[in-house]
């Protein structure tokens, strides 16, 4: 069957059209209204080209065909509707916008007939003539609300939304297309608030209302925003339609609201909505970056159908939750079921190649790319490469990989290369990113930050002195670290030091009970990695006050024992606060979920399935994991954890826990390595 405008099939016209069209096939004197007849069925059954080819047949034997508006309005519908499908069929036919206008003013028709006006503007529109749509619009004596909805959606597929609102400024009366289509174009053009302005102003809405503008938030990643919204609509007694299920879940998923991600998810099944592969993707992506692993593996699982989306969502979500090899094997089996893997797909599995330091792996799929699947690799995969050799120690490999790749480095490539080098202590190389970094995003504070701690680490103090003057004299602000959680419903989030929340003195005395514990179970904070000119217990207290331990202590005062926490970081967690985590899990017996810029960080008994190969760790060799694990049956002894009993520690990538993440469904976003909250330079 042939395909139409919009991706779906054309229907079959009525059997009462066909015999019109055979009756007027056959006869010497073709019916007027026997031709309209047929010609709307097929209009009606998006057979545009169909309704032309039957007009041409008949207007030799049947001039007159045409001269009526009824007739012409179909004619000039179907002309518009056949460009989007065959452009060079009609234009063979001869029955574009411009023959059939001047049939319309010969007949009298063009000035006295909105339909035949309507139906021109819109064939013209549709012909890509929007300087004639608009000159047929403004000929029009009088113009009605479907006349000027016509050219409002005229513009707005050209992107030209002011002109657009000069039209829905101008009318008289408006409907909710009106509305919608303004609310559309802004969505579209970016212009977040007028979209709000328009869909303020409306008195009534529809599910399409709702939905554009949940769109707009979703995609000016205004997640807040939305969820706001989505609370609104409920309020509203609104029904949401799949597209704005699918927008206030990536909402969620970007807030890390499980909460109203999950309250969206018994809507579906309630209502019984039938999950397809869009929304069943969107529940993955949700439950995934909301640290609810389970429930997205369960939904994958239950979708019948998926498709190369769905599988690159997985893939990359096992990768970034640490459980590489198994996010290897979803790729293996991906390829064996016939689906064809794309560019995500590769991100995806040399990430999971990166997370588990897999060098060797890394550079076979890397070359299978071109050699296997014909896919030119691209500036995010050398990236993945960039960071698996880095993070593994070649970094005169990454860097000689760099200036052989075919297109010149981005800025997140020179970034994942200074990241490595505050790795190995290299300051050669890191001052050579550096110079690459300050001519293609000078304004970054990351990439400062990081040189500033290399050159700690050297002890240059003069390199550290030189990155605090730079970011002085250029006036660059550095990104403050936030983390959040949720708790009833509602996302509280916290920066370093934060002292604006309701309950901030139940947080801090939480914090400092949760100190003092950890503290006597043998923590000792990294003081070193404060390199601000204060005291020793100013140090100290500046690593407790970090956003993430700001989060845990509330998520520790207001969940009920055992539960798990769930965090969201918009930086790189510090290694102070990784280290206490992983000891807070063990003290308090919980299971902390962090999600930072990078990855997931699922804390559990003392241990965390990154392994402490992040950021600023090499991959832990076996002697030691050995001794970490030593280290922690000898602190399960101490007199404050008394009692507790040791199991299987946490392990990352063997299947002891299965776990997912996945990222934006639009598209995988690419960061270098983020700086966390305690820093050579500046304050948290």
């Amino acid at each position: 069957m042939r395909r139409v405008r919009g991706g779906g099939a054309a229907a079959a016209a009525r059997p009462e059209h066909l015999a019109a069209h055979a009756r007027l096939v056959k006869s010497a004197c073709p019916d007027a209204f026997l031709a309209a007849t047929a010609m709307r069925g097929y209009l009606r059954a998006c057979l545009p080209l169909q309704a032309l080819l039957l007009l041409r047949s008949l207007l030799p034997r049947a001039p007159c065909l045409l001269g009526n508006s009824f007739s012409l309005s179909l004619a000039l519908q179907a002309s518009s509707a056949a460009l989007s499908d065959s452009a060079p069929a009609v234009l063979g036919l001869g029955l574009r916008a411009a023959s059939l206008h001047a049939r319309a003013l010969k007949s009298g028709f063009a000035a006295a007939d909105l339909f035949v006006r309507t139906a021109l503007v819109e064939a013209y529109a549709k012909a890509g003539r929007a300087d004639l749509a608009r000159a047929a619009f403004d000929e029009a004596p009088r113009r009605d609300v479907f006349l000027c909805n016509v050219m409002l959606a005229a513009y707005v597929a050209r992107g030209e939304v002011a002109e657009a609102r000069k039209v829905f400024d101008g009318m008289r009366e408006r409907d909710l297309v009106s509305w919608n289509t303004m609310i559309h174009g802004y969505a579209v053009s970016g212009d977040v608030d007028m979209a709000r302005e328009i869909f303020d102003g409306m008195e009534d809405r529809d599910a399409f209302s709702w939905s554009s503008m949940m769109s707009a938030y979703a995609k000016g990643r205004r997640s807040k925003d939305a969820l706001r919204l989505w609370r609104e609509m409920r309020a509203a007694c609104a029904t949401p339609d799949c597209i704005t299920m699918v927008s206030v879940l990536s909402a969620c998923g970007d807030m890390g609201a499980l909460a109203v991600g999950t309250e969206v998810h018994q809507f579906v099944e309630s209502s019984k909505v039938a999950v397809d592969v869009r929304l069943g993707t969107a529940l993955i992506d949700m439950y995934a970056k909301c640290g609810d692993i389970e429930n997205s593996l369960i939904v994958f699982h239950s979708m019948p159908s998926k498709d190369v989306l769905t599988w690159n969502s997985m893939i990359i979500g096992l990768a970034n939750h640490g459980l590489g090899h198994d996010a290897l094997s979803l790729f293996s089996r991906m390829v064996s079921e016939g689906l064809r893997p794309n560019e995500v797909t590769f991100v995806g599995v040399l990430t999971a190649c990166t997370h588990l330091g897999l060098v060797s792996d890394g550079k076979k799929y890397f070359s299978s790319m071109g050699a296997v699947h014909g896919i030119a690799p691209k500036v995010e995969h050398f990236g993945c490469m960039v960071d698996l050799l880095g993070r593994s120690g070649h970094i005169e490999e990454a860097r000689h990989l760099i200036r052989d790749m075919p297109f010149e480095p981005d800025a997140v490539i020179w970034r994942t290369l200074l990241g490595s080098c505050r790795i190995y202590k290299n300051v050669e190389v890191a001052e050579e990113a550096m110079a690459k970094l300050r001519v293609l995003d000078p304004h970054a504070d990351g990439h400062y930050v990081l040189l500033s701690n290399i050159y700690a680490q050297a002890n240059s103090w003069e390199g550290v002195a030189e990155m605090r003057k730079t970011l002085r004299r250029e006036g660059i602000q550095r990104i403050p670290g936030r983390s959040s959680i949720e708790w009833q419903s509602a996302t509280h989030e916290f920066v370093s030091g934060d002292r604006s929340h309701p309950r901030s003195k139940e947080i801090y005395e939480m914090l400092e009970e949760v100190m003092d514990r950890l503290r006597q179970a043998g923590y000792r904070p990294m003081t070193e990695l404060v390199l601000q000119d204060i005291d020793e217990q100013s140090k100290e207290r500046a690593l407790a006050e970090h956003s993430e331990k700001l989060a845990v202590a509330f998520g520790l005062l207001t969940t009920p024992a055992r539960s798990t926490l769930r965090i969201t970081k918009n930086l790189r967690a510090c290694e102070d606060c990784h280290s206490a985590i992983k000891l807070i899990s063990l003290v308090y017996n919980r299971k902390l979920i962090i999600r930072d810029r990078n990855r997931f960080h699922h804390f559990s008994e003392g241990q965390c399935s990154c392994n402490d190969y992040w950021t600023d760790q090499k991959l832990p060799d076996e002697e030691q994991k050995s001794q970490e694990r030593e280290r922690m049956k000898t602190q399960l002894a101490h007199p404050i954890i008394g009692g507790w009993r040791t199991s299987h520690l946490y392990k990352s990538g063997e299947g002891v826990l299965s776990t997912w993440w996945l990222p934006d469904l639009v598209q995988v976003p690419r960061q270098g390595p983020g700086q966390d909250e305690s820093v050579a330079i500046g304050v948290a």
